[in-house]
């Protein structure tokens, strides 16, 4: 990495990031580098960033279960069965502890990583998973239950939401950047998703690793691999990812604009294609109760059903690098707002006095020395929120000239 840093050569980052899937014996782990694409319309410009962290050793054990069995996922995934791995290669999957984060993975933070990026390496040495667990809990901890009263529909559904989306969250996340992002191969001779999906690619990959998640979150399989212990941790999922995907995440968007970042796409793609699919069936209900809307599912299987419809054909759109496809899903399902339930959902959120979006406060990590021997390190944190990015501002805000 260091290399790299230093010649700026590719090859140098490809080297780094094949030993840097190697080590799966770390406790400490980092991921640093100008990574992430999805800031960039075309796909191709990474943005820098860097997770410090620390392996959950009682939590990754959870993950591995999922991870060994992922040849056994991708046999059994709805896909079209030339689309589906023969032989998935090394998926090392992890709940890490985030110590600290920089660049785009602060103040604002992902939940979980799959990398490296490149498709290549992927197929031949395999890649890394990383849920990270401390940010998942102190979302929850922090959302508490004003959201899930306003936006679900019914006691019931309230009560299953509250009492078993925590642990159904941590799979998904898990599943997600597991076995989906890992999952599925390109046909010969069909380039990468960023040269043959361009700037949708990203919003499609994201959801073809929700899919794989989702239909998989009411499978049995994973109770007998003793991950998960009933199938109303995957229905609490699934009404999550309906309510969230059609109705809360619009309080992040202000009025007049359209769904341009890549995993808000994704959710509202998936989430409006099922609902359209399934209209026949009533598998989505939408009722509007004293001016209040909610989504309601009453048909959880039909629901898996239409994930696993909606997966072939994402799959099969990554697989054979069909653009028109492509595009014609995300500019139909994933873009468009309705006025009228956007400026609903603004309203209802308003009143709930919670901030859409959430930052972390870094610790800063200061060493103790003892006769010039490091024996301890203090975390120490800024009194607010805004205290450390004045504080980063003043000491980073411009880094100093580097001299060979």
């Amino acid at each position: 990495m260091i290399q790299f840093y230093t010649t700026g050569n590719p090859q140098d980052f490809d080297a780094y990031n094949i030993a840097w899937v190697k080590d799966t014996a770390s406790t400490v782990d980092v991921v640093n580098g100008f990574i992430e694409v999805y800031q960039d319309p075309l796909g191709k410009k990474g943005s820098f960033e860097s997770v410090v962290s620390v392996k959950d050793q009682e939590a990754s054990r959870r993950i591995a279960k999922i991870g060994s069995q992922a040849q056994w996922f991708e046999d059994h995934s709805p896909i079209l069965p030339q689309h589906k791995k023969p032989n998935v290669k090394g998926i090392s999957a992890k709940v890490i502890l985030a110590v600290v984060e920089s660049g785009d993975a602060a103040p604002s933070t992902p939940i979980g990583i799959n990398l490296p990026n490149n498709e290549w390496i992927r197929e031949i040495h395999g890649s890394k998973s990383v849920n990270l667990g401390n940010i998942v809990e102190a979302y929850e901890g922090a959302a508490g239950h004003a959201v899930v009263n306003e936006f679900y529909y019914s006691d019931s559904v309230q009560k299953r939401v509250q009492q078993f989306s925590g642990l159904a969250d941590k799979l998904h996340t898990d599943m997600h950047e597991v076995i989906g992002h890992a999952s599925g191969k390109l046909e010969p001779g069909v380039l990468s998703s960023s040269e043959t999906l361009k700037n949708y690619a990203s919003a499609l990959e994201e959801a073809r690793a929700d899919l794989v998640a989702l239909y998989y979150l009411l499978d049995p399989k994973l109770i007998e691999l003793d991950v998960m212990p009933s199938l109303e941790y995957g229905k609490a999922a699934y009404d999550e990812y309906i309510t969230k995907g059609l109705l809360i995440q619009m309080a992040r968007i202000k009025t007049g604009q359209n769904l341009e970042e890549a995993h808000m796409r994704n959710r509202k793609l998936i989430a409006s294609w099922c609902f359209e699919k399934g209209q026949a069936a009533n598998v989505i209900q939408q009722r509007v109760i004293n001016t209040k809307t909610y989504f309601i599912i009453t048909n959880y299987n039909a629901l898996r059903n239409l994930f696993g419809e909606l997966l072939k054909e994402i799959q099969r759109i990554k697989s054979q690098g069909d653009f028109k496809s492509g595009q014609n899903l995300i500019e139909t399902y994933a873009v468009k707002l309705d006025p009228k339930l956007h400026q609903e959902v603004l309203n209802r959120y308003e009143k709930l006095n919670i901030a859409p979006y959430a930052g972390f406060i870094q610790p800063q990590l200061k060493p103790v020395y003892k006769n010039n021997i490091l024996s301890d390190v203090q975390i120490l944190y800024p009194t607010s929120f805004k205290t450390q990015m004045l504080y980063y501002g003043k000491n980073y805000g411009v880094l100093p000239a580097y001299n060979n």
